[in-house]
């Protein structure tokens, strides 16, 4: 079972309404705190009156660059320690190296998968000696996922899946008895430009059960929904 005595509060600076709304959303139902802001004004005042647990910085904003930002929270004494993820365009590698050499602690590449914002963060954070109440273990009838060591096991047996196929099935199994539709599957999983592609998770689901074989009866299919984990 999760902690939920406290719960890590995320600053995300992103002044794409679109992305940072689905960010938040995402991340208040990881048992984040997220609090999110369109432009360094904001985010200065916020900081000012709380700092919180970890940042999500976009290198692009109007009013002031991120990498910019970024190095003022770490001359400043108050938020030096600060630990922060750069948001980066594909293919901007100067960004990204000079992000990292000005103290950033990891960065995501534009498009990315609202559960790998998620995933990045609780690995930023322990890093970083902060809290984090990740439940690392899953279990599901005869199908044991440990998310630390990135193993999955059906009948005390390991077996070998793909990133993607990892973490699909980390998604159903964090979500147990719930109904996601395949819209909301393709967005966290593979990010918010492949909304509508659902064929593909249709087909990683074909693959997900083969390879769990005896345990790929745990995903369980809902006509004209989606998928879940769980009992039928």
């Amino acid at each position: 079972m999760k902690d939920k005595s406290y719960m890590p509060v995320i600053y995300i600076v992103e002044d794409d309404d679109n992305i940072r709304e689905l960010v938040l959303y995402a991340l208040q139902n990881a048992d984040f705190t997220a609090q999110g802001f369109e432009c360094s004004r904001d985010f200065d005042k916020a900081t000012e009156a709380r700092l919180p647990d970890l940042v999500l910085l976009d290198i692009m904003l109007p009013d002031e660059d991120g990498l910019e930002i970024l190095s003022r929270l770490k001359k400043d004494g108050k938020t030096k320690g600060l630990p922060v993820i750069m948001l980066t365009a594909k293919g901007s590698e100067y960004d990204r190296v000079k992000g990292l050499d000005l103290g950033a602690d990891d960065y995501i590449t534009k498009p990315f998968s609202l559960l790998e914002i998620a995933s990045r963060i609780k690995a930023v954070l322990r890093r970083s000696g902060q809290k984090d109440d990740e439940t690392a273990l899953f279990v599901c009838d005869n199908v044991e996922m440990n998310t630390e060591k990135h193993t999955v096991k059906v009948d005390g047996e390991i077996v070998t899946l793909t990133y993607k196929e990892f973490e699909l099935l980390q998604f159903l199994m964090e979500n147990a008895e719930i109904v996601l539709s395949r819209d909301k599957i393709m967005s966290m999983v593979w990010g918010m430009d492949f909304e509508g592609e659902t064929r593909t998770v249709d087909m990683h689901i074909k693959t997900l059960r083969q390879k769990l074989g005896a345990g790929g009866e745990i995903v369980k299919t809902v006509r004209g929904v989606g998928y879940k984990v769980g009992e039928d």
